[in-house]
């Protein structure tokens, strides 16, 4: 604001944000807490198989538990409200880690559903403070770039257990695997450190339904900017979702199955970072449209170069290459996306809101995956996989007006 102090607390917008004080603290915390989640995401599915569960109980474990993440994700903002940073941050990675050691004790279907619950709320305190401290911790000015460090610390657990988590589990074996799982309880001191950074005053975080003094617009106002990043967050992430969840049924191949998510997934880390120093320079609105029409097009190379083989241009080899090479350009997209979605859902939200974007943001994120994951594998049921991603092409183009639109916001 013009005429307004620094926060003296924040790093001026020529120092990395790397330095901001508490960013290393939101590194580590973010880094612990997602190696809990990647490593146990493939894999938790295959341990109640074990235990006799059919297909459909292995596929109700991760969505019980990304059931349970947006529907915490909503309360977070309140607990922070009551029990501040540092207390909820410490249950929140406990919830996370802790249950992962006690899937030793059965592989029943029952009790491993009840751990996914317990570990979806702790999932959504990680995500919710995570990103919402990742804007605290800098000024508004920097709010991209910090977004995009946060994205790196989310993407290195990811890229490195979410493809080979199954390799570990396979050749040394189940305990230690849920060891990994375990490990976001290391986090709870790192927890305690980043509240510090976290003034008291930021700590009192407003109900996302609630008047916030600091702003000038009414609920209503606010609600309605908040559609269009709503909209195109749902779009991209119900495409990313169905990729990451069929990308080892569409090829029979597993090793380009495993190509495709760590190209989509690199993608996605490095196009989030950049970015978001560039929507920080000259505004997010200017990269949302190119790249909401890039994930159009690879949905629509997908679908046509693997869904449909009698329209597919390519065959053998040449489909494998194909589609290694538009899982990796969609990851772009998606990455991207991500991080231009929370700017603009900040920006709209206003310094005071800020957590309570982050929690509407991030169910948006959840629900996105999830619905990619239903309604991809409810139309490939019936009309097979080119059909089912020609539809998701179909709801991104739906949102490229919206993606117009924040060009002159």
């Amino acid at each position: 604001m013009p005429g307004s102090t620094p926060d003296p607390s924040q790093p001026s917008t020529r120092t990395p944000v790397w330095s901001a004080p508490g960013m290393p603290a939101l590194v580590g915390l973010t880094f612990f807490g997602f190696v809990g989640y990647a490593a146990l995401l493939p894999l938790v599915p295959l341990w109640v198989v074990r235990g006799g569960a059919g297909p459909a109980g292995a596929g109700l474990v991760n969505g019980v538990m990304l059931a349970a993440t947006v529907g915490a994700q909503l309360a977070v903002p309140a607990a922070l409200r009551r029990f501040g940073w540092g207390p909820v941050m410490g249950a929140g990675v406990v919830l996370l880690g802790l249950p992962s050691l006690a899937h030793l004790l059965s592989d029943s279907l029952p009790w491993v559903l009840l751990l996914a619950v317990v570990r979806g709320v702790g999932f959504a305190v990680l995500t919710v403070t995570g990103a919402a401290a990742a804007a605290y911790l800098v000024d508004p000015s920097r709010r991209g770039a910090a977004i995009g460090a946060y994205g790196l610390a989310v993407a290195l657990p990811n890229l490195t257990f979410l493809p080979f988590g199954p390799v570990i589990a396979e050749h040394v074996g189940w305990p230690i695997v849920f060891a990994i799982g375990a490990l976001p309880v290391l986090a709870v001191p790192v927890a305690a450190r980043l509240a510090r950074h976290i003034p008291d005053e930021r700590a009192r975080v407003p109900d996302p339904s609630a008047q916030d003094s600091a702003d000038d617009t009414d609920d209503s106002t606010f609600y309605r900017s908040l559609v269009p990043p709503a909209a195109l967050l749902l779009a991209v992430t119900l495409a990313g979702g169905a990729v990451i969840t069929f990308a080892p049924q569409v090829v029979a191949e597993p090793s380009s199955a495993t190509a495709a998510l760590v190209g989509m997934g690199l993608a996605a880390a490095v196009a989030r970072w950049l970015v978001g120093g560039l929507a920080d320079r000259v505004g997010p609105g200017r990269f949302v449209w190119p790249m909401t029409v890039l994930a159009v097009l690879c949905l629509v190379g997908v679908a046509l170069t693997l869904g449909i083989p009698e329209w597919s241009p390519v065959d053998g080899a040449g489909q494998i290459v194909a589609w290694v090479a538009l899982a990796t350009l969609l990851g772009a997209a998606y990455g991207a996306l991500q991080n231009l979605t929370y700017v603009l859902t900040l920006t709209a939200a206003g310094q005071g809101r800020i957590s309570g974007a982050s929690a509407i943001w991030n169910a948006g994120f959840d629900s996105g995956t999830a619905l990619g994951s239903v309604l991809v594998g409810v139309i490939a049921a019936g009309a097979g996989f080119g059909w089912a991603f020609l539809a998701a092409a179909l709801a991104c183009a739906a949102t490229i007006p919206l993606a117009i639109r924040t060009r002159r916001a």
